[in-house]
């Protein structure tokens, strides 16, 4: 059985609790505006992932 007991609250230096409630003022950036065309590039993938799947299936 194990006598080591850890105390039940810790004691901390003004400065240190200072550090800890100190309010932190974060900003955060934009999120990007979400892509308007559908071009090219994407059918070509798209097309490219349904000839990978395919293959996979047809194993």
């Amino acid at each position: 059985m194990n006598t080591n007991v850890m105390p039940s609250h810790v004691q901390l230096d003004k400065m240190e609790l200072k550090k800890l409630l100190t309010e932190v003022k974060e900003t955060f950036a934009k999120e990007k505006s979400a892509r308007q065309s559908f071009g090219q590039v994407d059918i070509w993938n798209i097309r490219r992932s349904m000839k990978t799947a395919r293959t996979l299936w047809d194993k």
